[in-house]
This record gives C-alpha cells, structure tokens and sequence, in this order.
C-alpha cells in the first residue's frame, strides 16, 4: 500500500506541474483541462475510498500550493471526489472508451457543483463568483470527458505500481 501511494503521490505530482506550468500557460484556451482530477478518479476507482480520499487530499494540497486559489479549497473538493469516486471500486469496468468518458462528464460536473456550492456560501470570500452555465465550464466538462479515456488507458500501463493488490495470506 505504501508504494502504491508514493507512486500515485509522484504522478499527482506530475499533473500537478503539468496543469499550473504548462496549461495555465497556455493563452487560447478557455479552460485548463483538469488532469490530476481524472487521476484522482482514476485511483480511487482502483483503489478504494481510503486511497481515493487521501490522493485526493494530496492532489489538492499539491495544487493548493502551487496555484493562487484559496488554500484548502482544492483539499476539500478533490478529497470529496476521491471518496465518491473510492465508493465505485472495482464495480465499473474503465477498460473502454464510454464509461470513462461518462465518468469524467460527471466527476466534472460534480466538482463544478462543489465549486458553485461554496461559492454560493462563501459570497464575500477570496473565492470568485462560480457558475456551471459558462463556456469556460462547458469547454473543461468537454476536455476533461474526452482526456478521461485517455488518461485511464496511459495510468493503466502502470497498474502493477498504483494499484494496491489483493492481501496475500500466509
């Protein structure tokens, strides 16, 4: 369990830096695709809600730091996610291409319901005003759904290393 952790930890690290260095760089797009999301989905859907919530917790602490959001913020929704994702294990098969491109459309669709959430909330906060109904949030529902395939297939070429096997008995 400890390696496989670490190893999820190193890719979350990965996408991390690839979405706030390399994405959010990038002028002409509308919306950063969210890869350490699907990643989140990904493991937890390997793994269980153990694993799943505290990649989650990672994956936002890792973008907490390294974005300009409101810390904590990124925490608590991806480590939501990691448990609602962890409560599907292993009963979906993320083999194809439509059930991972499902599941991206709605782990999307529920993190821009997070956001909208405590956006409603917290008004007055360094949060800014959330809303689902814009082409920035269409145009990431759109990217994330159609990476998500994609990305499960690349992660699933390292399933020996991140996903943590049945317990041997002795």
């Amino acid at each position: 369990m400890i390696r496989s952790f670490f190893s999820s930890a190193l890719v979350l690290l990965c996408t991390a830096l690839v979405e706030t260095a390399v994405f959010s760089n990038i002028t002409s797009l509308p919306a950063i695709p969210d890869l350490s999301l699907i990643c989140v989905l990904y493991l937890s859907l390997s793994n269980g809600k153990l694993l799943g919530e505290t990649t989650g917790f990672v994956s936002g602490l890792l973008l907490d730091f390294l974005s300009a959001g409101p810390f904590g913020l990124n925490c608590l929704l991806r480590t939501i996610i990691g448990y609602l994702g962890g409560m599907f294990n292993k009963l979906l098969n993320t083999e194809g291409f439509f059930i991972p491109l499902v599941l991206g459309l709605c782990t999307t669709l529920v993190k821009g319901i997070l956001l909208w959430i405590i956006s409603m909330l917290y008004p007055s906060s360094v949060i800014l005003p959330y809303s689902p109904f814009t082409f920035q949030f269409l145009f990431e529902l759109g990217i994330n759904s159609i990476l998500t395939p994609f990305v499960f297939r690349f992660l699933h070429l390292f399933k020996n290393s991140l996903i943590i096997g049945p317990e041997s008995t002795i």
